[in-house]
């Protein structure tokens, strides 16, 4: 329970709106607006940190979709595209070992993603439009 406190109060002075706290599932909910970010999933499962980010859906596995985003992890600082177990949706993902988290790791994946959908927004919009032909 420690971890999860110290993870609301990053959370907290990094100015992000925590739309929902789960004590019982230690996860946290939560959304900063100005950099595009909503409902963004914190959750601490000891040992680590969980961030993840649904992104878009796909409605089938365009190699060239795949493709594109497998190249972009190259360029993403901390967290990657990860596609969830049922292979449909998009998430950006990131892990953190929440024995010694501190801010500014945290901080650093929060900016990574706040990054990534100002720079890469118009390509994701286009992946989550590309219809089943």
């Amino acid at each position: 329970m420690k971890a999860f406190e110290k993870v609301r109060n990053y959370l907290l002075d990094l100015d992000y709106n925590i739309i929902l706290e789960d004590k019982e599932e230690t996860l946290f909910i939560v959304e900063k607006e100005e950099d595009g970010i909503s409902n963004l999933i914190v959750d601490c499962e000891e040992p680590i940190l969980i961030i993840e980010q649904h992104l878009f859906n796909l409605e089938k596995a365009d190699p060239e979709i795949m493709m594109a985003l497998l190249q972009k992890n190259m360029d993403i600082i901390h967290g990657a595209f990860a596609i969830d177990e049922t292979g449909e949706r998009v998430v950006f993902r990131d892990t953190l070992q929440l024995e010694n988290l501190d801010r500014n790791e945290i901080e650093g994946t929060l900016n990574s993603l706040s990054l990534l959908l100002s720079e890469y927004s118009e390509k994701i919009i286009q992946f989550a439009s590309v219809e089943i032909k």
